[in-house]
């Protein structure tokens, strides 16, 4: 039979399983072929902590969502057009979330009546007529790869577990998106076990022509390749994107990069990713605890490397005494946080934004630091990159921020020619630096920066530590008058910072009613709420803060533009809290801390409410 073919402008899939169902397998299986089309899109992974959650069970649901599209793609999308069930708790978990009238996809074979009771369905939704605002495929995904590989030499629990493989042939079918770089991908990745490899290709191949061939699918959908700007792309996600900001900015800088780090999810990918990069002068050590990591860092500044240490919320609590020592040493120093729920040991594999003010503020004394944070997956290269310069530029360390969302999500990378990269100068003293009284490790240029003096250079000893040092000297100094002057010299080069942080953008009217402030990973959410307002005639702008220590020098001269301000956090507002201390103005708060990122829609809302 004919089918039809609906050419969309863009579209959004959940895939949801098991913990066992290789659902984030297969959703990066079909962004890989979506941005190999050229469509521009946005993922957010979705998985739980457990290692492994009872089989059926709702805690055991895995999902991976993302949209795409022939223009601009800011999220993974509010709510999925099409979603793939691959048994009765996924179905149970996102059906909420799925639009009216969207497509199921359902492994008809999973829907056993332990399965169902197990997910507290009363009876089977696919035939007893509770889904019938949506359209339903029911598939026997099972039975048919099943009968697809009778003569396979895989047992039958390898056979069941390729389900997934047809369940992504069914929607590359669907969504038009070829079967070859997947095809290419098992066959590399199963190459000692070929067996594997060819029985995922045919359960593939199997979903890709049961698709084109069954009665039960009248309509395909196409959408057509994005125009993004001129240049070679990747498929990108933010922990990757921040190891190779951190690796350009080192060969910038004409230094070795050392990361003194943790595992802990969702920052680990950082440290796996430059643990590969051992070529590129990259110097990784999986230290036994968080403050080792950091020590191990401090130390390979003050050697003279690029130093890192990464790490997500309860890291950097464990860190903070060991940040105090970087602050009062000031040496060049990046530290990742990629933010997930807390407190303590809190949602790991959910995203969160609240380790704002424990970046900006959580240490002992009056010890500020610069904190720059990241908007998309892409944007992680350009901040880890500026980071890391800034570190350099003004002897200090850095903190920047990520989360979950960021970290594991991913999204279409324009890779730079790296020569148009900004380069990074970094001075090291000589001998001929050294005065009649001898080398002095804290005179200042003209940022306030230190000279960064390294370790065995012949007539540059000094002395460096934790206790309070004198102006100048470096000498261990207890004078109250010297420590109130070391405090002001190092808040105040915290503020010199201001000068490399270019003018403010404001997305939409210079002037108007509402001005949307964000900061993070809000960015897209904010970005898609501002242009729906817009498009109904409402005056509504978007500013988003890459900056959040210091702010911006033009920030209030922005604000004083706007007859309203908004900020949405996921987070119970920590940003609102401290621009009303910046301002001194009202401030509309729109807070979560569900361990999800906001819908563009809950923004809209909020902003339709104030406009009243």
């Amino acid at each position: 039979m004919a089918k039809k073919v609906i050419r969309i402008n863009e579209a959004t899939i959940r895939f949801a399983g098991d913990s066992g169902d290789g659902m984030q397998l297969t959703g990066t299986r079909f962004t890989e072929a979506t941005a190999i089309v050229g469509n521009d899109l946005k993922t957010i992974p979705n998985y739980p902590s457990e290692i492994r959650a009872p089989l059926g069970t709702l805690a055991g649901v895995s999902a991976f969502q993302l949209m795409f599209g022939s223009q601009r793609v800011f999220t993974p999308g509010d709510l999925p057009d099409t979603l793939v069930a691959m048994n009765p708790a996924a179905l149970k978990v996102h059906l909420k979330d799925l639009k009216k009238g969207g497509n199921i996809l359902a492994n008809a074979n999973a829907f056993t009546d332990k399965n169902l009771k197990m997910a507290g369905w009363e009876a089977n939704p696919l035939t007893d007529g509770s889904l019938d605002g949506y359209i339903v495929f029911s598939m026997e995904m099972s039975k048919l790869v099943g009968k697809a590989l009778e003569n396979s030499d895989l047992t039958s629990k390898g056979i069941e577990r390729t389900k997934n493989m047809f369940a992504l042939g069914v929607l590359f079918w669907m969504y038009n998106r070829p079967v070859e770089p997947t095809e290419a991908w098992l066959r590399k990745k199963f190459a000692k076990n070929p067996s594997i490899a060819e029985a995922n290709i045919t359960a593939m191949k199997t979903g890709y022509n049961y698709g084109q061939t069954t009665e039960i699918f009248t309509t395909s959908y196409s959408v057509e390749k994005a125009d993004l700007p001129k240049g070679k792309y990747r498929n990108i996600t933010g922990n990757v994107a921040v190891a190779y900001g951190l690796v350009s900015a080192a060969k910038q800088a004409g230094k070795e990069l050392f990361l003194g780090s943790y595992p802990i999810t969702p920052a680990s990918e950082i440290l796996h990713t430059l643990s590969g990069l051992r070529n590129y002068g990259v110097k990784t050590f999986q230290a036994e605890d968080e403050i080792a990591g950091i020590s191990s860092a401090i130390g390979a500044a003050y050697a003279g490397d690029l130093a890192v240490t990464t790490t997500s919320g309860p890291g950097m609590a464990l860190k903070t005494e060991a940040i105090g020592l970087a602050i009062i040493t000031e040496l060049p120093l990046v530290i990742v946080n990629v933010q997930r729920g807390g407190p303590s040991t809190g949602m790991p594999t959910k995203m969160e934004q609240s380790d704002l003010l424990q970046a900006v503020l959580g240490r002992n004394s009056d010890a500020r630091i610069p904190v720059i944070a990241a908007q998309d997956p892409a944007d992680c290269f350009d901040c880890a990159f500026e980071a890391a310069r800034i570190a350099m530029k003004y002897m200090t360390p850095v903190i920047l921020l990520s989360d979950g969302y960021l970290g594991q999500g991913s999204g279409p990378w324009k890779i730079p020619d790296p020569k148009t990269l900004p380069e990074i100068v970094v001075h090291h003293p000589d001998v001929s630096t050294r005065g009649e009284a001898g080398f002095m490790p804290y005179t200042r240029d003209e940022n306030e920066a230190r000279p960064w003096a390294l370790p065995g250079t012949a007539g540059l000893e000094h002395r460096i530590g934790g206790l309070e040092k004198e102006n100048i000297t470096g000498m261990v100094s207890q004078d109250p008058e010297n420590h109130q002057v070391m405090t002001d010299i190092r808040a105040r080069k915290v503020e010199n910072i201001k000068k490399d942080i270019p003018p403010s953008v404001v997305h939409g009217d210079a002037k108007g009613k509402v001005l949307v402030i964000g900061w993070g990973s809000t960015h897209g959410a904010i970005h898609v709420a501002v242009d729906r307002a817009r498009a109904k005639g409402q005056s509504v702008s978007q500013l988003h803060l890459r900056w959040v220590s210091p702010f911006p020098s033009d920030l209030k001269a922005v604000c004083d533009n706007f007859d309203e301000i908004l900020i949405p956090e996921v987070n119970s507002g920590q940003l609102a809290l401290l621009l009303k201390a910046e301002l001194l103005r009202p401030i509309h708060q729109l807070n979560k801390v569900r361990g999800e990122p906001f819908r563009a829609s809950e923004i809209e809302d909020k902003v339709n409410e104030i406009l009243g």
